[in-house]
């Protein structure tokens, strides 16, 4: 991963990598590895993942078909 850093703005920098970490799922992973998970407790997360995934799937396919309004979009402020 690479963040380029421009007029010496570390800071801004900073903020970048740790959105693209976020996105890539990074932070998670390192928390899920720094202790040991009981299998019990794998098995309820991964169910509980399968669950929330299709869920979305499912919402974001009535709202294809129209059967729930789309969510509005966030507007950005000019720069």
């Amino acid at each position: 991963m690479q963040v380029l850093v421009r007029d010496n703005n570390v800071d801004q920098a900073l903020r970048v990598l740790k959105k693209k970490m976020q996105r890539e799922g990074l932070f998670r992973e390192m928390k899920a590895r720094s202790a040991f998970e009981k299998p019990s407790e794998k098995r309820v997360r991964e169910k509980a993942e399968a669950v929330r995934r299709h869920r979305k799937l499912a919402r974001k396919k009535m709202q294809r078909e129209g059967l729930l309004p789309a969510p509005k979009r966030a507007v950005r402020p000019a720069r």
